[in-house]
């Protein structure tokens, strides 16, 4: 009689043990599921939720080296990579504008050539300047405004170009010759050119995107396409101030402003563009037709216009992206 009273025992026990796992089992089933679905919950929400300013993740690595620009003093490539940037004209569009907040919001901010900041534009313009891309034709104007465009920040990254000849680093390279005594005696400062195999690069980029040589029609890329390109590079965003639309110098509403913002007896920007756009003899600058190319990469990549404010217009039935076979028969 015992032996099957302790059996009928132990059978109930086992069951009540195989009952408690089962609820433990499942109890902690229950609360896992609650805490995944709680997560997913939260991050449903984080999506939902707009941000008021990009996050910024801290890279582990330093960006990666861009081919094409040196150091003025041991030759070694520009490291530059940003996430938004402030690309800054020098038009006189900028003027009343009070964008100077907006644009130092930007994780970097890009200048041209002597382009200041200070003697009361920084409301319009901004105050801060991450890259200042410098023509060789500008280097003495630079030189001359030192104490207020190289002296004003040890963190600003100076890019110069220039025809080959000026370049040169055997000694006659007159631009080149300038930078190095430069950094000599402001050895913090930050100094690159761009080689001769980039300016031949982007000599090559022009042609294919315009399908005129730019040597053929005698004329010099300017500083704007220097630095959109060298943007291009940097950038993950771009937000340009102050570039007008390929045909604003058309419109009959358009009002005069200046070429440059801080010459306030300087040409009437669209005076200059239409000058050099039409130019036959001597040096020119291919504004308008720069202006069109890149609107026609405002298509592609993230570069966005303001001050004025504008987008690039929709291409339309078998318009394509090669917009220059309906090029205006003025331009060169």
């Amino acid at each position: 009689m015992k032996t099957p009273m302790r059996h009928g025992i132990a059978v109930v026990l086992v069951l009540l043990l195989c009952a408690s796992l089962f609820m433990v089992y499942n109890g902690s089933f229950i609360g896992i599921s609650r805490d995944a679905n709680a997560t997913r919950v939260h991050q449903h929400e984080q999506l939902r939720r707009p941000t008021e300013a990009p996050v910024r993740v801290a890279q582990s690595h330093p960006p990666a080296a861009l081919q094409g620009y040196s150091s003025i003093i041991d030759h070694k490539p520009l490291r530059m990579h940003c996430q938004t940037c402030a690309l800054v004209t020098s038009s006189g569009h900028l003027i009343g504008g009070g964008r100077g907040d907006e644009i130092d919001r930007a994780e970097c901010v890009i200048r041209m050539n002597d382009a200041p900041t200070a003697r009361g534009f920084a409301p319009d313009v901004g105050r801060r300047t991450s890259l200042r891309v410098i023509a060789h034709s500008s280097v003495q104007r630079v030189l001359r405004n030192r104490h207020e465009l190289l002296n004003a920040s040890q963190d600003t990254v100076y890019i110069f170009w220039g025809p080959s000849n000026f370049m040169r680093r055997d000694g006659r390279g007159l631009v080149y010759n300038s930078l190095r005594l430069m950094n000599q005696v402001l050895p913090r400062l930050k100094v690159y050119i761009i080689s001769w195999q980039k300016m031949v690069q982007l000599d090559e980029l022009f042609k294919k995107e315009t399908g005129k040589d730019r040597r053929i029609s005698n004329s010099w890329l300017s500083t704007g396409w220097f630095t959109m390109t060298i943007a291009l590079e940097v950038c993950d965003r771009i937000n340009v101030y102050g570039m007008v639309a390929p045909d604003f110098c058309r419109e009959p509403q358009k009002h005069s402003v200046l070429y440059h913002y801080y010459e306030p007896h300087g040409a009437d920007e669209c005076a200059m563009y239409i000058s050099h756009e039409r130019g036959r003899r001597g040096s020119h600058h291919r504004f308008i037709t720069e202006k069109r190319v890149f609107a026609n990469w405002a298509r592609t990549f993230d570069i966005h216009f303001y001050q004025p404010d504008w987008s690039p217009r929709p291409l339309q039935g078998n318009q394509t992206l090669n917009w220059m076979v309906t090029a205006d028969p003025n331009a060169t």
